[in-house]
């Protein structure tokens, strides 16, 4: 997939294409139903599917109050994109220069200018250019003079009555459903961090984990233990993964990722590792000591060993 930050960096030569503009938080189910259009409509006319999307959420420099966290960094985001079809993606940086440009200078110099759109797909809400001034309406009158056509789409991917949303998928891991958040996300729900050092403490207990850097690429599901895949350089390893502040100890800071790998003896320190959580398993709790800690983690690994299709240890 080509790749660029800012439409001056669009080769003279590139296109012709069929663009499609959005956030593209989480690329769920909603989001490929549009791209999966594109990719049809750009297959069709001999054109390069394309998707123009932002650094951030506009909310963020519009309403800073009001913007949630991301589900996805821009680097997952690239990669979804990637995955989903997507033969250029044009990731603009969201900035009150980029919020005050006029629709016709959008549509002027990026559509047209830059990407070479002949087919631009937009949903019937679609709005862009300084305070949304520019509707499907105005597309369909600068599409008339430019030579584009606008096809308008309908996002309608849902899960029982209710519309497949960013906002939808945020709700579920902040309550710490992965497993409907992977059904309305296609894929499971995954977060990216350098593994760092930590106390140890999983290490004594028989259950060595990594932990991740606290500046974490993906939404963090709610506290919990989850039945999880920990990535390694592309490799799927089988983990316990535990998300909070272990209250059975003191002095741990909330909101630490912690992961054990089964069957692995591997050192992770500074290599940045990928999550993916497959299942919810059980809220944090305290627990009278160490050893009844333990005692529970062992619990915990045979159900997830079980989740997730694994063999029991070796000798077991």
């Amino acid at each position: 997939m080509e790749f660029w930050t800012d439409a001056s960096l669009v080769p003279a030569d590139f296109g012709p294409s069929a663009v499609t503009v959005g956030k593209f938080d989480g690329v769920h189910a909603g989001h490929r139903a549009v791209i999966d259009r594109l990719v049809a409509v750009a297959d069709e006319r001999g054109l390069v599917p394309t998707v123009v999307t932002f650094d951030r959420n506009p909310l963020s420099v519009v309403r800073p109050e009001a913007c949630p966290d991301p589900l996805v960094s821009n680097e997952q985001k690239r990669e979804l994109l990637e995955e989903a079809g997507v033969g250029a993606t044009l990731m603009v940086t969201f900035d009150e220069e980029f919020r005050s440009m006029a629709p016709e200078d959008f549509v002027s110099g990026i559509l047209v200018g830059a990407l070479h759109a002949t087919a631009v797909l937009v949903g019937a809400d679609f709005r862009f250019g300084a305070r949304g001034a520019g509707d499907v309406a105005l597309l369909r009158a600068m599409a008339a003079e430019s030579g584009f056509e606008v096809i308008e789409i309908d996002d309608v991917a849902s899960s029982g009555d209710r519309r497949v949303s960013s906002t939808w998928i945020r709700e579920l891991l902040s309550a710490g459903d992965v497993r409907t958040a992977a059904e309305l996300l296609g894929e499971l729900p995954a977060i990216r961090a350098e593994v760092v050092h930590g106390a140890q403490r999983g290490r004594t207990l028989g259950y060595p984990t990594a932990n991740l850097s606290p500046t974490v690429e993906g939404f963090i599901p709610a506290d919990g233990v989850y039945a999880s895949w920990l990535v390694v350089d592309g490799v799927p390893y089988g983990a316990a993964v535990s998300i909070g502040n272990n209250p059975t100890f003191e002095g741990v800071p909330e909101k630490q990722v912690e992961a054990h790998a089964f069957d692995q003896a591997f050192d992770l320190y500074g290599r940045t590792v990928e999550v993916r959580f497959v299942e919810f398993i059980r809220g944090m709790r305290k627990f009278g000591g160490a050893d009844e800690l333990a005692a529970q983690m062992r619990r915990d690994e045979l159900r997830i060993r079980d989740i997730l299709g694994l063999p029991p240890r070796a000798g077991e």
